[in-house]
C-alpha cells in the first residue's frame, strides 16, 4: 500500500527531489523567452542542475534526445522558434510546459494547442492562462499577469489535466497541482516575488529540473518544485529590500537549502 502522503511525507520528498538534482545535475533543455532567460539560468544552476539556452531548430535532433528534459516557454513567441519547440518537444524526453499569455492572439493560442497535443508531463500557468489554455478562449485575457486567483482555475485544471494527459499545476497566492483525480495544494511564496519579472518562468524551468531528474511522478515532481521555490522566496524576503534585492537573496536561498529547512518548510497537501 502507498505511503499516506502527510506534511511529513512531503518534506521528505522534497528534500529527496532536491537532493536527486544536486546529485545527478539534469541537463534541462530551455526553449524560453528572452526575459526570463537569465533568472531561469541561475535559478536552475543554483539548485543544482544545468541548463542549456539551445532553440536553433538544426541543433534540436542532435541535442534534444541527449537531455534528462526540456522546458518550453512560449514568453516571446516567434515563428521562428516555434518549429524549434515542436521539435524539442517531439524529441522523447519527458517536458515542461508554460503557456504564457497563450490568448493574447490567435497565433499564440494556436501554437500552445498544438504544443499542448505533444503531450507534456507539466503544464504550469497562473489562473488565466490555465483558463483560457482549458477553454480555448481570449475572453479571460489581460495580459501575461492573471486577473484571476488560483482557486477559480482549479475545475479547469482539473479538465485540462484529464484531456491533455498532463499534470496541471496552477500558480498563485496558493499553488494547485492537479492530474485530473488528485489535487495537490503548494502555498510557501511571498507577495513580492510577483513584482520580479520571470518568476513564474524560473519556478516552471525547476520543474522541469525535477521531472528530469526524477520523472515517475510528475505530480510529486511539480508540486515540490513549486514549494521549494516559494520557500527559497520566503528566505530570501527576510534580507531583501526591494524586488531586486529579493531575486538576489532567493537565488541564494534557493542554492543554500538543506535538510532541515526544507523537510520543515515546505508547505504542502494533499486536498481531500
Amino acid at each position: 500500500m502507498d505511503e499516506v502522503r502527510t506534511e511529513a511525507w512531503w518534506g521528505r520528498r522534497a528534500w529527496a527531489l532536491l537532493s536527486a538534482v544536486r546529485a545527478r545535475t539534469p541537463l534541462v533543455q530551455c526553449i524560453t523567452n528572452l526575459v526570463s532567460m537569465d533568472i531561469v539560468a541561475n535559478a536552475m544552476l543554483a539548485a543544482g542542475a544545468s541548463p542549456a539556452m539551445i532553440h536553433c531548430l538544426r541543433e534540436v535532433p542532435d541535442f534534444s534526445p541527449r537531455c534528462d528534459a526540456v522546458y518550453i516557454n512560449v514568453g516571446t513567441l516567434s515563428e521562428d522558434w516555434l518549429p524549434s519547440m515542436r521539435a524539442a518537444a517531439s524529441s522523447g524526453r519527458p517536458w515542461v510546459f508554460d503557456p504564457v499569455a497563450v490568448a493574447a492572439s490567435g497565433f499564440r493560442m494556436e501554437a500552445c494547442l498544438s504544443l499542448l497535443a505533444l503531450r507534456p508531463a507539466v503544464v504550469r500557468g497562473n489562473a488565466s492562462e490555465i483558463l483560457a489554455l482549458a477553454s480555448r478562449s481570449d475572453d479571460s485575457f489581460k495580459g501575461v499577469d492573471s486577473s484571476h486567483d488560483s482557486s477559480d482555475a482549479l475545475q479547469a485544471a482539473k479538465a485540462l489535466a484529464q484531456s491533455s494527459g498532463a499534470v496541471v499545476a496552477v500558480s498563485g497566492a496558493v499553488d494547485f497541482i492537479t492530474d485530473g483525480m488528485q489535487v495537490v495544494s503548494a502555498s510557501n511564496g511571498v507577495p513580492m516575488m510577483q513584482k520580479i519579472t520571470a518568476t513564474g518562468c524560473a519556478v516552471t524551468a525547476l520543474i522541469a529540473a525535477f521531472v528530469g531528474a526524477d520523472p515517475s511522478d510528475a505530480l510529486v515532481a511539480a508540486a515540490c518544485a513549486l514549494a521549494i521555490f516559494g520557500l527559497a522566496g520566503e528566505i530570501g524576503m527576510e534580507s531583501a529590500r526591494g524586488p531586486a534585492s529579493l531575486r538576489m537573496h532567493l537565488i541564494d536561498a534557493l542554492y543554500g537549502l538543506d535538510e532541515q529547512t526544507v523537510t520543515s518548510g515546505v508547505k504542502i497537501s494533499l486536498l481531500p
